[in-house]
């Protein structure tokens, strides 16, 4: 694929590949101002947190295995237009419920671009090529979850919390614009799949009893979820119990945001050059030990000098996990592109879900409990990625990259 059309792609499939992190980054800043707004409490208002978390995971369960069966451009550009619609109508929320359940609709189309642009990448590469694009998604991937708080909190300045969901939908429009003019289908007729519910069924079963995907999936999801453990308590942390201001916390969160895309093009000089395997095994590696330096580092309170670079060793090492775990799930499901992403978008979603919550277990003034859910998070990353992902996959990832289609 020529570089113009390489960058067409990366920035389309990137932007619809950031709506979860769009959607909960830019939103964030406003939460005590649409509490106020609206009359309602804390609890009330974190329910479209929940909601719109709730749409995005189960969203990709249907529009993964819909795209395998219609085609990626039409459950593409529906997903986009329920996004952008639902935000314009969060925007006019007359209540907290109100607003929890637009988001669980905006959640719901959001989640077709996430799915579907994993999917569009596998119709459009193989081997080598598959990889070393995932790893320029990374681009998108590691500066929107930054920038997402940043802009939200700078639109607060020139508007009021409605205005961000006014943004968003601005968003959800230029991309369904560009996908609609610059996006084909990648899927083509003869190789899409039965559409019922028993094949879908079916489908899922057949991945989850594929050992070597399910390691893979897995082992990303376990990493991703260490992140995400991170990225839930680190405010608390480095804030409450190390005394950082925020604009420092801002700096050391993009410092690790830095890290990650910085890892991303490292992995896409040397993917063709080194194993896809071996680099996702050094990823994972490099995750768990800076997962475990993180827990060494809380449990003996040994201070910012030795958790700052340990959290900075956790999230960059997702640089090297996501794109080569990613291309190594999907390169043996290509006719099933749309729902073996859709698993791999859900486990993320389910495992970090679930284990957030635990970060916050013992209250704000102690690091240890984060410390523990990373540490184990990325130890058992590894452990999975040994136990199930032992079998060979397809050479071409081993191969000079080639198009395929």
């Amino acid at each position: 694929m020529a570089e113009p059309s390489r960058a067409k792609y990366a920035l389309i499939l990137g932007g619809m590949s950031a709506f979860g992190p769009l959607s909960m980054g830019m939103y964030l800043p406003a939460l005590p101002a649409i509490s106020g707004d609206l009359h309602a409490g804390a609890s009330q208002v974190q329910l479209s947190l929940l909601a719109c978390t709730t749409g995005l995971a189960l969203g990709q369960l249907v529009m993964g295995p819909l795209s395998d069966t219609y085609g990626r451009r039409r459950p593409l550009l529906v997903g986009v237009v329920l996004y952008a619609l639902a935000s314009l109508a969060c925007a006019l929320a007359p209540s907290a419920y109100a607003l929890a359940a637009l988001r669980l609709v905006q959640g719901l189309g959001g989640a077709a671009g996430i799915v579907i642009a994993r999917a569009v990448v596998r119709d459009l590469f193989s081997g080598v090529a598959l990889a070393k694009f995932f790893s320029l998604l990374m681009l998108v991937n590691g500066v929107v979850p930054v920038l997402a708080p940043v802009v939200g909190g700078q639109l607060l300045h020139v508007t009021s919390w409605r205005g961000v969901f006014v943004t968003l939908c601005a968003i959800g429009a230029a991309l369904l614009v560009a996908a609609v003019f610059a996006l084909p289908e990648t899927l083509p007729r003869e190789r899409r799949q039965p559409g019922s519910l028993p094949q879908t069924l079916r489908t899922f079963g057949g991945l989850l009893r594929d050992r070597t995907f399910l390691g893979f999936a897995l082992s990303a999801a376990l990493a991703f979820a260490a992140m995400f453990a991170y990225i839930s308590g680190s405010s608390f942390v480095l804030q409450d119990v190390h005394h950082l201001s925020p604009q420092q916390f801002s700096l050391v969160f993009g410092v690790n945001s830095i890290g990650i895309v910085t890892m991303g093009q490292v992995n896409g000089l040397l993917v063709g050059k080194v194993d896809s395997r071996r680099l996702l095994a050094i990823g994972l590696g490099g995750n768990a030990l800076g997962g475990v330096a993180v827990f060494a580092s809380t449990a003996l309170g040994l201070g910012l000098p030795a958790l700052l670079p340990a959290l900075f060793l956790t999230v960059a090492s997702i640089g090297l996990v996501f794109p080569n775990a990613t291309a190594l799930a999907l390169s043996s499901h290509r006719e099933t592109a749309g729902s073996a992403s859709a698993l791999l978008g859900v486990l993320q979603f389910l495992i970090g879900g679930l284990v957030s919550p635990l970060v916050g277990i013992a209250g704000s003034d102690t690091a240890v409990p984060m410390g523990v859910v990373v540490g184990a998070l990325s130890l058992s990353a590894v452990l999975v990625f040994a136990t199930f992902a032992r079998r060979p996959v397809e050479r071409e990832l081993t191969r000079p990259e080639r198009r395929s289609g």
